[in-house]
């Protein structure tokens, strides 16, 4: 099967043989990284927009340097220190950026459904680095590269997902990609964001609000931080409180198994969703995403583009 999909906005509408080609690809794609020439000419004679309309510091690096190992000319483009200060709408930027010959428009938003509104009108393709609540894909496939890497299998695993799912547009992609690929998903943290309606939203999904339940078998820990930002009004008492009901600490690490891996997108709030030691010891595969994230943006700039003319060794 050829991947033929003009944009990336979302997992939900993918496909599971789309996810293990994208999967595939980032696999080719992380070997190029490992060379002393990490640079291929993918996408020479291209021009990339990082349209980033939320502040971010870890994706946009990240897309940044995918586009440019790929040969792409990158322009990174900052809502503070543009027009749509002035009044500027979204769509008459975006039509502005596409004017100026750009191919791809890597769009953040705080914003639910930004990503598929400019996909409705562009020609050019539109990746989605994250939009409000609803989902951020590329982590979503770093988070399943890595599980898939170290595992070797997605397919039967337990994997839970701790904290803030409510607001987190992370743990919708998560589950998405996940229960896909065969994967049984135990959501836990406050019942004010952890609502068991998510139940419903796919296959082998549950929610506990019991931690110990939840770390019980898992064979992946993915934890979330709060989304304090996107929060209307506090959803619990107090960070405090917080850490000391659903923080993943030392004491707490007794329950999970030897062998599980412990993730977290990131930024960590060290002391609340995760102590430092847990964070830096041997089970966590932290920094590990970090560099797959890499991969992944690699190669979903390439298919996006076509995939087509030139072999990923380059």
């Amino acid at each position: 099967m050829i991947w033929n999909r003009k944009h990336l906005l979302d997992l939900e509408t993918l496909e599971a043989w789309e996810i293990l080609h994208l999967l595939d690809t980032a696999r080719e794609f992380k070997a190029v990284g490992e060379r002393s020439i990490k640079k291929v000419p993918a996408l020479r004679g291209k021009t990339v927009v990082n349209f980033f309309v939320e502040p971010s510091t870890r994706t946009r690096i990240s897309f940044e340097l995918a586009a440019l190992r790929l040969s792409a000319d990158v322009i990174n483009f900052s809502a503070e220190a543009s027009s749509l200060k002035k009044g500027e709408t979204l769509r008459d930027t975006a039509r502005n950026l596409e004017a100026l010959n750009a191919d791809i428009i890597i769009i953040r938003h705080s914003a639910s459904g930004a990503a598929h509104f400019l996909s409705r009108f562009l020609k050019v393709h539109v990746m989605n680095a994250g939009d409000g609540s609803h989902e951020h894909p590329t982590q979503g496939l770093l988070d399943a590269f890595t599980i898939r890497e170290r595992k070797g299998r997605i397919e039967g695993l337990n994997v839970t997902i701790l904290g803030d799912i409510l607001y987190s547009r992370v743990a919708r992609s998560n589950i998405w990609a996940l229960t896909k690929l065969g994967a049984r998903v135990t959501l836990c943290g406050p019942p004010t964001l952890v609502p068991k309606i998510f139940e419903s939203f796919a296959p082998n999904v549950r929610v506990t609000w019991n931690i110990e339940e939840a770390l019980r078998g898992a064979d992946v820990i993915n934890l979330l931080r709060i989304q304090q930002e996107r929060q209307r009004a506090s959803m619990f008492p107090g960070i405090a409180e917080y850490a000391a009901l659903f923080g993943l600490n030392e004491a707490r690490m007794a329950f999970v198994k030897s062998d599980a891996l412990i993730m977290h997108p990131g930024p960590i709030n060290r002391g609340v969703e995760i102590d430092s030691s847990v964070a830096d010891g041997p089970q966590s595969v932290i920094l590990e995403q970090v560099t797959n994230g890499l991969a992944v943006r690699m190669a979903g700039l390439f298919l996006v583009n076509g995939g087509r003319g030139l072999s990923v060794a380059g």
